[in-house]
């Protein structure tokens, strides 16, 4: 007896299809993790969850947007850069000058601190065609060492005590260092949700393939006719504005910053939570930023070890990039895929185990 498939049946077919379609989109997942996040804070606005949850989450998030330019920059484009602490002092600094002194509007002063972070990025890129590998992270380091030591000694920015902002109004949201739950966390989720999707489209796009090709042969690249300053200004205008932003909401969130903050053990951070976590990969990255700048909070900062020598966690960072370059080269999003790949494995021998109990052994 043929079963006669109904309007009903077709339809909910059709929806399968959909669905089926749309979770396959590289968006789908990205937009899942942005609702959940805001979700969070939406339940942590009501006292649900703890405040410290919600204060861990946004600089966490903060770091991966900066990461993920760093993934740009060393992943795909093959530049190391060591100024990425100095860049996010100098949006944070900026920021907080111009509403503070300047009295100008901090949406306004965001803008300025984009074009600022373009100017930077452009200077920095024209440099990357005259020196590269370590010589350029020496440079880029040199650069962020001088930001540093102006932020240290100039009244400017507070010299050693730092700037502190009595509050700070953006787009409507009013922040203080005195507030528990900050609503500016929504304006931080939403902005990574819009890198995310940024980068994937690089990524998958000509200029994420041209920069790949530069990285693997600059020769093999010029001789297809890729431009070399075009795409290395590209890969360090992007890194350097998300370095910049990173900076400009950290100032947004805490309302404080010190110059302390900004040194090398943070972009070396950054480059340990891209190594780790998978040089071409975003979900990788997010992982690898999660497990420099979160296991800090959440687990080695209860260790009394890691109490008395606070930058000891840099040793833990150190070992894990050796542990990483040594057995996962494409960090730690490979692990996971060999563990996805494994029980795969297991479920289809567990299955055929059960068919050939059930039913027997085919005989072929």
């Amino acid at each position: 007896m043929k079963l006669k498939y109904t309007p009903k049946h077709n339809t909910f077919k059709q929806f399968r299809l959909k669905m089926m379609t749309w979770t396959k989109h590289p968006y789908f997942p990205i937009l899942v993790l942005g609702f959940i996040l805001v979700l969070i804070q939406m339940i942590g606005s009501t006292g649900w969850i703890r405040p410290s949850l919600l204060n861990f989450l946004s600089p966490v998030l903060i770091r991966y947007m900066v990461s993920l330019g760093f993934l740009l920059l060393l992943g795909y484009a093959g530049l190391a850069s060591l100024g990425t602490a100095g860049f996010m002092g100098l949006g944070s600094y900026l920021i907080g000058y111009l509403f503070q002194t300047s009295g100008m509007p901090a949406e306004l002063a965001f803008l300025v601190g984009i074009a600022v972070s373009l100017g930077l990025g452009a200077m920095v890129g024209f440099i990357s065609l005259r020196v590269e590998g370590m010589y350029l992270a020496i440079v880029t380091l040199g650069l962020a060492e001088i930001l540093k030591n102006f932020f240290t000694y100039s009244p400017l920015t507070g010299a050693t005590d730092g700037m502190r902002l009595s509050f700070i109004k953006f787009l409507g949201i009013t922040s203080s260092n005195t507030v528990v739950y900050n609503p500016i966390n929504y304006v931080i989720m939403v902005l990574m949700v819009l890198v995310m999707i940024w980068m994937v489209n690089i990524i998958n796009s000509p200029t994420g393939r041209a920069m790949l090709s530069i990285k693997n042969s600059t020769s093999a690249a010029q001789a297809m006719g890729i431009s070399i300053m075009k795409y290395r200004l590209s890969a360090f205008l992007i890194a350097t504005l998300l370095a910049v932003m990173g900076g400009m909401l950290g100032m947004l969130r805490t309302t404080t910053s010190f110059p302390g903050t900004w040194g090398i053990d943070l972009s070396l951070n950054v480059l340990a939570a891209v190594v780790i976590g998978g040089t071409k990969n975003i979900w990788g990255v997010l992982i690898g930023t999660f497990i420099v700048f979160g296991l800090k909070d959440l687990v080695l900062a209860r260790i009394p070890f890691f109490q008395t020598f606070s930058n000891a966690h840099l040793m833990f960072s150190g070992a894990l990039i050796i542990i990483v370059v040594m057995f996962y080269p494409g960090g730690v999003i490979r692990a996971f895929e060999d563990i996805k790949k494994l029980v795969q494995k297991l479920y289809h021998k567990l299955l055929t185990s059960w068919k050939e109990y059930t039913y027997g052994k085919s005989i072929e």
